[in-house]
């Protein structure tokens, strides 16, 4: 016989969104549960344990800000953190507020279908249970469904296969092995030197070289943390009003095409040396004029022929089919020199394509590599594919799916027209990608209890984004992206990664700190641009 468990909230997710989420639900008297696919909290930090997987922003912006005591007890040992502290930070988490009691791991949700008649939410999990929920939270995360490897002939490779988003949670030895990897993206640029300091040999396949900057990381400076910890509450305020939600992004309000060439060298030099996203900041044109970009692309271009020996090899890692920073931005620990080494080889894929992926290894069009081991750097269904995974239906059994088959449709990214009570953490139409992740997740949240408490408060059943204003957001968010340079990389923030996915640009860049205050404007309105009703109908 089945059994329905009845909550006030259920929360996809157990992550930064959910576990945050779930702490708001409890301190609002909420009944509320996370589901989690994983066998441990840590969304994206669970998951992603590939060799060099570590954040791009500096460790105390990349924190919660939620609890002044949280971050008096915990000190971040490097300045940008790798993937196992990450993970203790979020088990501390979880411990420090008594969460497990409402997590349910190793649970995959499969389905959540809005009930019309009772305004409830059913969701059903891989293990045959069904939950009953007001509100349903999803709490995925944008990057938690990776990308299959689709090259022909994988299935017949006879060595070792990995996927960065799939590492084996015990590690992997490649001392004295041939390894191959497939891609060049943050994961790959991540992974590849530490696995050339144990490859036998290395090669890298590399269809679209990256833009890269160095994250100069090192042992978190005291001076830095002390400086963070007595002015905390000021530089919080400022991140959160910031254009990316960090404060090392520093962003100018000068000109590039006003400067001249030695201010714009002096510029990048500086840039360059602080590490990490500071180069995009450099001035504010780089992301609006093709002049002004072709400025840092050529600054970049001329750092990565200092630091590469081989000219040639220097040119395949020089991006030259987009605008600077206009794929995600990758911030480095010693990529571009480890070509240097003589254990590391490069293929450039768009002068010899992979034909096959063989019993011993990869298929060029220029003949055959063998390897021990292959590991496929290819990245991720972002954003949406998450959300795809789940049979998410609507009013009138609408699908999510089918809604977006044309690209996502959402009013703030929290909420989409036609599904009720149902609310996205850093969904498509948000800052999302294109920021802070912790800040954004922290606004979500906050921003998502406060209209429960609104809803509960006035005895009010449901609450939906009204197609006017979804599509009013939409229109926005296009208009938005389409003032920018982004539009002309074919990123994933565009869903180009995906074979037949819609090419739609799916996050804000207007910034952080316009999108808090549109949010912020919108419930002062008493939600304004949603549908509220005391009825479940």
């Amino acid at each position: 016989m089945t059994t329905t468990t009845t909550l006030d909230v259920v929360i996809v997710g157990a992550g930064f969104s959910g576990l945050y989420m779930l702490h708001k639900m409890r301190g609002l008297g909420f009944t509320a549960r996370v589901y989690e696919a994983g066998g441990g909290v840590g969304g994206t930090w669970y998951w992603n344990r590939y060799p060099g997987a570590r954040v791009d922003i500096e460790s105390h912006e990349y924190s919660y800000s939620f609890s002044p005591e949280l971050e008096d007890d915990w000190v971040w040992t490097e300045r940008y953190a790798a993937q196992p502290e990450l993970l203790k930070y979020l088990n501390h988490v979880a411990d420090r507020f008594d969460l497990r009691r409402d997590i349910q791991f190793d649970t995959r949700v499969q389905a959540a279908h809005f009930d019309e008649t009772a305004g409830r939410w059913t969701v059903t999990t891989d293990g045959g249970e069904t939950i009953s929920a007001r509100f349903c939270v999803m709490a995925i995360g944008c990057l938690s469904v990776t990308k299959e490897v689709d090259l022909p002939g994988a299935e017949t490779f006879q060595g070792a296969a990995y996927h960065t988003g799939h590492w084996p949670h015990e590690g992997v030895d490649f001392s004295g092995l041939r390894v191959g990897v497939i891609g060049t993206g943050s994961s790959a640029i991540q992974s590849i030197p530490q696995i050339a300091k144990q490859a036998a040999h290395l090669t890298v396949f590399q269809r679209t070289a990256n833009y890269s900057v160095p994250a100069h990381n090192a042992p978190a400076d005291p001076e830095v943390l002390a400086h963070w910890k007595a002015n905390r509450a000021e530089l919080r305020a400022q991140a959160r009003l910031s254009p990316t939600g960090f404060l090392s992004w520093d962003p100018s309000e000068a000109l590039a095409v006003e400067a001249t060439e030695e201010e714009r060298q002096a510029v990048f030099e500086d840039r360059w040396r602080r590490g990490g996203f500071a180069m995009g900041g450099a001035y504010a044109d780089t992301l609006a004029d093709m002049t002004a970009n072709g400025y840092a692309a050529a600054f970049v271009a001329d750092k990565i022929r200092a630091l590469v020996a081989d000219p040639a090899t220097a040119e395949k890692l020089i991006p030259k089919s987009y605008p600077f920073a206009t794929k995600r931005l990758c911030v480095d620990i010693d990529y571009h020199v480890t070509y240097n080494r003589p254990n590391v080889s490069l293929v450039d894929l768009r002068e010899e394509p992979i034909e096959t992926i063989t019993a011993t290894g990869v298929r060029t069009a220029a003949g055959d590599y063998a390897f021990d081991a292959i590991v496929y750097a290819i990245g991720f269904d972002a954003m949406t594919g998450p959300l795809g995974r789940i049979d998410i239906r609507g009013r009138g059994g609408l699908a999510l799916k089918d809604k977006w088959a044309e690209g996502p449709r959402t009013y703030l990214g929290l909420m989409v027209a036609g599904f009720p009570n149902l609310f996205l953490v850093t969904g498509p139409g948000s800052p999302s990608v294109l920021s802070n992740m912790v800040v954004s997740i922290e606004q979500h949240v906050d921003w998502i209890s406060d209209c429960v408490a609104y809803l509960h408060n006035r005895q009010l059943a449901v609450m939906e984004a009204t197609e006017e204003a979804e599509a009013g957001w939409v229109a926005h968010v296009n208009e938005s992206a389409d003032a920018t340079l982004y539009v002309q990389a074919n990123s994933w923030y565009l869903g180009a990664n995906i074979p037949g996915k819609p090419r739609v640009f799916m996050p804000y860049v207007a910034g952080v700190g316009v999108y808090r205050e549109t949010c912020d404007a919108v419930a002062a309105k008493g939600y304004e641009g949603f549908a509220l009703s005391p009825t479940p109908g």
